[in-house]
């Protein structure tokens, strides 16, 4: 068992959460005051392996549902008339939890993260800390995904539905069958925009048994990993985003400044494109990133490039705090990094539901490995 304690360890743990989004995942000042607030009650946080978890214990996924695009004036006054005023719940991925207990007359041993990102992934281990169950080291994704059938219990197509829905001002809901997974994405999706915003939700209730065998297991110790090491290398004055990418066995992939944003909220997701023109050695040149709700596409000098499943990672280049989109501005200086995908999504079935053509694009996902060699 790896416990979370004090604040900088919550912290480099949602720090980690956070680079692994892929400019996804949801706000990490959410991530940590989530895990800040289940602490000072008592709670403990802990991950715990998941070859501890009994075969015939039920694990569920909460998870958040929904746009993290920024809210307009507009919309505020149209929640005003709706009375989407009050929060209702703590944690509202704690009380989808409950919900699905409740309709399916299960009691819930272990809680799995969906997938990294600097609040999906807090709020799993927090509504595990609320709930006094087993929080597992492990996901079903290995990155952040804007869609729920981009996972690992998809690709061994395993059930997803009955999805429980709660938001954060009290409105409470059971997707009880589905024709599919992209429907159930959708149901869910709209549930979560007519609160304008992210609901809680709860699905891919399995018996440990189920879980050991799609996990990707040992991802959340290594978020806390990659977050600490961030931090340790940038106090002691070295260059933290070329020390991580050796750690990880990634690539520099380039420098420059955030020269233009474009973004929509759009189907219950962010979608635009990042422009940063190139500064030291990639002056002259010019990186382009598509993204919904994460990173997943990429042109270098109006190319394609890096494309999802492989991970497109935007950081503060002095700094090495990774960027989530919603908070990447004009100005900005920074630094693009790449990771493999976790093997599984380069299988047909994963490159299907997770590679370029998935998202529009008409290019062949080539791995990043060839791409750029190494």
């Amino acid at each position: 068992m790896v416990a979370i304690k004090s604040d900088q360890e919550i912290e480099d743990f949602v720090r980690g959460c956070t680079f692994m989004g892929t400019g996804g995942g949801g706000d990490p000042k959410d991530g940590i005051a989530w895990l800040r607030a289940a602490r000072d009650e008592g709670k403990e946080i802990a991950l715990v392996n998941h070859a501890e978890i009994p075969d015939d214990a039920w694990t569920v996924c909460p998870f958040l549902m929904g746009s993290i695009a920024p809210l307009t004036e507009e919309t505020k006054r149209r929640m005003q008339k709706l009375g989407l005023t009050r929060d209702a719940y703590k944690s509202i991925q704690a009380e989808s939890v409950r919900l699905l207990e409740e309709h399916m007359g299960v009691t819930v041993g272990a809680i799995v993260a969906i997938e990294l990102g600097g609040s999906n992934t807090p709020g799993a281990i927090a509504a595990a800390a609320r709930l006094g169950i087993s929080a597992v080291d492990g996901d079903y994704t290995g990155r952040a995904i804007p869609e729920v059938p981009q996972t690992t219990p998809y690709l061994a197509s395993l059930p997803l539905w009955p999805i429980s829905s709660v938001d954060k001002y009290g409105n409470r809901v059971v997707i009880k069958e589905s024709t599919g997974y992209e429907m159930a994405e959708r149901i869910g999706k709209f549930l979560a925009a007519a609160s304008f915003g992210l609901a809680g939700q709860a699905g891919f209730l399995f018996k440990g048994s189920d879980m050991k065998r799609v996990v990707i297991p040992g991802t959340l110790s290594k978020c806390w990993e990659i977050g600490r090491s961030i931090r340790t290398s940038r106090e002691v004055g070295r260059d933290s985003v070329k020390e991580i990418v050796n750690e990880l066995d990634g690539w520099f992939l380039f420098e420059g400044e955030v020269s233009n944003k474009e973004w929509e909220d759009k189907e219950g997701y962010y979608w635009g494109t990042h422009t940063i023109t190139g500064l030291g050695e990639f002056k002259g040149s010019e990186f382009k990133i598509w993204f919904k709700n994460e990173n997943h596409f990429s042109w270098l000098n109006g190319k394609p490039y890096v494309a999802s499943p492989d991970m497109l990672i935007v950081v503060d280049r002095e700094t090495g705090e990774p960027f989530m989109n919603a908070a990447i501005a004009e100005g900005n200086r920074v630094a693009v990094i790449g990771l493999r995908a976790v093997e599984e999504f380069r299988s047909p079935k994963g490159l299907d539901i997770l590679g370029p053509g998935h998202f529009g694009f008409k290019t062949d996902y080539t791995p990043i490995e060839k791409l750029i060699g190494g």
